[in-house]
């Protein structure tokens, strides 16, 4: 019996340590991939050299990158290099076109022809399953049992040098995430009014608190008009998840908002012309619910729509009965309108108490899988009906934290408090 041919001579191991040295130093990706192809053509002598990383999620081999640059991408159980994957082992093959598992298509598209080959699991730390490393056309016009083995070392240190780099892109792209996340909400956050405005006969107190580093809420107070005492519009917004893309849609409700407010734009108006243009700009599954209002201090009034927002809650000064009213219309953003009919104002008396919340707070869970629910926060409001706008706030996020009892947040909060104070004239 023939004996196994043993790794040729000191200078092939002196070309692999090197190799082995080079390839322990810190590299991105791509770059760690063509050290490694350029290294694999040199230790083993072949024409030319990919490296097919193996996607977990998808159950694919995928090459980044080749000598030739080309980029495939097909199923893990495929061909040789996904038997190798597969059963773990060295594959070599002396003549391509011979053996039934060789694709020829990649040749086909690039004009080259595949005629040696040695394939080579690279397994990495931990027994993970990197991909697979190709070496074609060898110079000598064939690859043997030396070179398997030659290969097979060479492929433990390029398998380990592949998962140190996809590491470090991985905290790589984890903290600039986290520096974008960051960015995108202190710029959510610096469009909500630093200073809330002041409405004769009435008090405003507002929350905000996202579930993620941006929310899906947005709430906003316009004073209108030239003077610092007149009406002033209200806006709460509540785009469908959290994250970026919800923390996007209402930061563009809130702009829209401020410039119709500039021109004057009357608010029956409004809410036609936003919806319309979420209509236009929303992918079909996204939409915005939102309160939309004008506070009217000298009608005591409150002109509204309830645009899939709800329910408001109208606390009676007088006797601490809640009325919950619902949405006035669909959510903006699913279907054009070309009119909407607004409700009828609410009429604030001396006391009364409108409480405007985002979804997130009715749906508050406790450990026992409860909802906070609509009936605890009218409790709540109608008992402290008689103390200022701030400290009715406060009181319902005490029953929050009380009811959650360490249950984490998983949806935005948002809370706007209007409360007419008592000793107003009529």
């Amino acid at each position: 019996m023939t004996q196994p041919a043993e790794i040729d001579s000191s200078a092939s191991l002196e070309k692999v340590i090197d190799v082995a040295r080079r390839l322990s130093r810190p590299f991105e990706l791509t770059d760690a991939l063509k050290n490694i192809v350029d290294a694999g053509c040199r230790v083993l002598q072949a024409d030319r050299a990919s490296v097919l990383l193996f996607d977990g999620s998808r159950q694919e081999l995928y090459s980044m990158a080749t000598s030739a640059r080309e980029e495939i991408r097909f199923d893990a159980d495929k061909g040789i290099a996904g038997e190798c994957l597969r059963d773990r082992h060295v594959i070599r093959v002396d003549d391509c076109y011979a053996d039934p598992r060789f694709n020829p298509e990649i040749d086909k598209a690039t004009g080259y022809r595949s005629k040696s080959l040695i394939a080579v699991p690279l397994i990495g730390m931990e027994d993970e399953a990197v991909g697979v490393m190709q070496l074609l056309n060898a110079s000598r016009g064939y690859f043997d049992e030396s070179d398997e083995r030659l290969a097979d070392m060479f492929a433990g240190f390029a398998a380990v040098a592949v998962q140190r780099a996809r590491h470090l892109e991985d905290r790589l792209r984890t903290a600039k995430l986290e520096r974008d996340l960051s960015l995108a909400r202190d710029i959510q956050m610096s469009v909500l009014p630093e200073v809330v405005p002041t409405c004769p006969g009435y008090e405003l107190a507002v929350f905000s608190r996202p579930a993620e580093e941006t929310g899906g809420d947005i709430y906003d107070l316009v004073q209108l008009g030239d003077s610092d005492d007149g009406a002033v519009m209200i806006l709460l917004a509540d785009a469908t998840g959290h994250g970026i893309a919800a923390a996007l849609s209402v930061t563009q409700v809130r702009a829209m908002l401020r410039m119709a407010a500039r021109v004057g734009t009357r608010l029956d108006d409004l809410c036609v012309h936003l919806n319309n243009q979420l209509v236009a700009d929303l992918p079909e599954n996204r939409f915005v619910t939102a309160f939309l209002g004008i506070l009217d201090p000298e009608r005591h009034a409150l002109d509204y729509h309830a645009l899939g927002q709800g329910p408001l809650l109208h606390v009676k000064g007088s006797t601490g009965d809640c009325e919950k009213l619902g949405a006035s219309s669909i959510p903006m953003g699913l279907l054009e309108q070309s009119s909407l009919e607004a409700p009828p104002a609410m009429v604030l008396e001396p006391g009364d108490v409108v409480v405007l919340l985002s979804d997130g707070f009715f749906e508050h869970r406790n450990p026992a899988d409860e909802e906070l629910g609509a009936e605890r926060i009218i409790d709540v409001i109608s008992s402290h009906r008689r103390e200022n706008a701030e400290e009715i706030l406060a009181a319902l996020r005490r029953c929050l934290e009380d009811f959650a009892e360490g249950e984490p947040q998983d949806d935005d909060l948002t809370a706007i408090i209007v409360k007419r104070i008592e000793n107003t004239a009529p």
